[in-house]
This record gives structure tokens, C-alpha cells and sequence, in this order.
């Protein structure tokens, strides 16, 4: 299929715009963008028909053709989102990753991983708490976190024969947490049985929510 142009100007409005826009709805704030993907799965004269007959609305001041598939046309898209980006103040110090306390995130990094590598087995019945984070001379951080089962049977799938499970659990949690905090992490992980560390509310308060009373 032949390249076609990431990026569109409207054509001349006409009557038939002016009735179409009454159906789509002008966005609050101005004019919108319009998106259409997937264009390695359509022929380009339909495609052109079809960002014509919706460029007539009115509603739009532009258009991007793109395939997420692919990438075609998505650099073209962000560089053109990033332009329209209002400045503002930072919000959150230069330095901080994320939204959350770090030892919350690096936390919910591990959860991810034991998730991930035993969704079958475990799917819902884990928690991790990070307790305690020493910042090294170096540079480096060390992390201690512990992963809470409700059984004992949870915790033998945790570690895994010779204990490889978990091992593989840390070293995919410490190389998003070093990717992530831009230096070496020392990351030890240890599995504790705590039958009903679902109804801790502390647990709760850690991730910035409520514990249920009722």
C-alpha cells in the first residue's frame, strides 16, 4: 500500500459541512483532531473518501493517518500533540518518577512481576510491602520487601523449587526499579505467611486508600 500522508489540511468547508457538524458536536474549547489508525488495514481511496466526509463536519482542524501496528504516522502525531502542549510548573519535583512515595511504587513493581510470572497459581492472594529503603554512599539504594501469602501452600509457589521462582521474580522487579530510579538497586525479597493481610488496614493506608467498614 502506498505511504500515505501522516498528516492533513482540512478542505474548503460546504454547505453539507455546516449540516454534519450539527450531528457530530463542536468540542468544548476550540476545534478537535482527527485520528484515524489502522490504515495499513483499508485502501487509501477510502480513506481519503472517509477523512474528507468528516473534515466537511467542521468539527476538525486537522487529521493523522496512523497505524499503531506499524508505527506509520505515530511520531508524526506526538511531535504534533507535543507542540500543542500548553507549559506549565512542574508539579513534582525533577526527580521523582511518579505520583506516589517511591517505596509504594517499588512495591507495586514487585506485585506486578509476581503477578505476571504466577497469575495462575497466585493470582490475587499476595501483597508486598516495602520495609525497609537504606540509600547507599554510592548511590545506590538498597530495598528489603516483603511478600505477604495467606498460606503456606502460597508461599512454597512464591519461592519455587530451590528457590528459582522468586529469584526470577527479583531480578525482573530490580531491573525496571534501576531503569526506572536511573541507578543500581540492591533488591531482597522475603515471604511471610499472614492469613488475613487482606483485612489490615494498613495495608490499605499504604496505597493511599480507605479501609472498608462496612
Amino acid at each position: 500500500m502506498p505511504r500515505l500522508p501522516a498528516r492533513l489540511c482540512p478542505p474548503r468547508s460546504s454547505r453539507s459541512s455546516q449540516r454534519k457538524s450539527s450531528t457530530l458536536g463542536q468540542p468544548p474549547g476550540g476545534k478537535a483532531i482527527l485520528l484515524l489508525n489502522k490504515i495499513d488495514l483499508i485502501k487509501r481511496d477510502k480513506l481519503l473518501a472517509l477523512s474528507q466526509t468528516l473534515f466537511e463536519s467542521g468539527v476538525y482542524s486537522e487529521a493523522f493517518m496512523i497505524s499503531a501496528a506499524n508505527g506509520n504516522g505515530v511520531d508524526d502525531l506526538k511531535a504534533r500533540l507535543a507542540e500543542l502542549m500548553p507549559e506549565g510548573p512542574w508539579l513534582y519535583p525533577e526527580d521523582q518518577a511518579a505520583d506516589i512515595p517511591s517505596r509504594l511504587l517499588a512495591a507495586e513493581i514487585t506485585r506486578e512481576k509476581i503477578y505476571l510470572r504466577l497469575h495462575d497459581e497466585l493470582p490475587y492472594a499476595s501483597a508486598v510491602e516495602t520495609e525497609k529503603w537504606e540509600e547507599r554512599k554510592d548511590g545506590s539504594v538498597k530495598i528489603d520487601q516483603v511478600i505477604f501469602v495467606q498460606r503456606d501452600g502460597q508461599k512454597a509457589i512464591v519461592l519455587g523449587k530451590g528457590g528459582q521462582t522468586i529469584k526470577t521474580i527479583g531480578a525482573l522487579a530490580r531491573e525496571e526499579l534501576e531503569t526506572l530510579f536511573g541507578r543500581r538497586v540492591h533488591l531482597f525479597l522475603f515471604v511471610k505467611v499472614r492469613e488475613n493481610w487482606g483485612e489490615d488496614p494498613e495495608r490499605y493506608r499504604e496505597m493511599g486508600l480507605e479501609f472498608p467498614t462496612e
